[in-house]
């Protein structure tokens, strides 16, 4: 028997940064990635975000390859906002690039309070200066020219 709890936090964006994801419909839209995720085994711990960009606190577990988690949730969220096109109506589809941090469970409490206050936050800082931010503190490289060009 092996013992694991491996906690990601993702952060995938609309594409373009379309403010397509309306906070009227959105519970429905998390509830359906929430959905998915515990059919694949995972356990959320929280969903959350703005109009142009989701972010996921979530267990995964070490049978899952994480490249393939994302692109296989990506596609059925996507389903799901084009079948609800008319609640969506500036969703176009999920941008090509994703970010996937592995957390430490004992700072699981912050991310979750962080994820909650999406929308205050991103009142002051955009996207971009915070996954530059978020680079940073996690020793990421990235190129810039890349982040932002789908």
């Amino acid at each position: 028997m092996s013992y694991s709890k491996i906690l990601y936090h993702i952060v995938f964006r609309t594409k373009r940064s379309l403010p397509a994801i309306c906070e009227e419909h959105e519970k429905a839209l998390y509830s359906y990635i929430w959905g998915f995720l515990k059919n694949r085994s995972c356990f959320l711990y929280r969903i959350g975000g703005t109009p142009d960009h989701i972010r996921i606190l979530v267990q995964v577990p070490v049978t899952e390859y994480m490249p393939d988690l994302i692109r296989d949730m990506k596609t059925a969220a996507h389903r799901f906002v084009a079948d609800n096109h008319s609640k969506f109506p500036l969703f176009d589809g999920w941008g090509k690039s994703y970010c996937a941090l592995s957390v430490s469970y004992g700072d699981r409490t912050r991310i979750i309070n962080y994820i909650k206050g999406q929308k205050e936050h991103h009142r002051k800082a955009s996207l971009a200066d915070e996954l530059k931010n978020i680079f940073k503190e996690h020793d990421v490289e990235y190129d810039t020219r890349y982040l932002f060009t789908d």
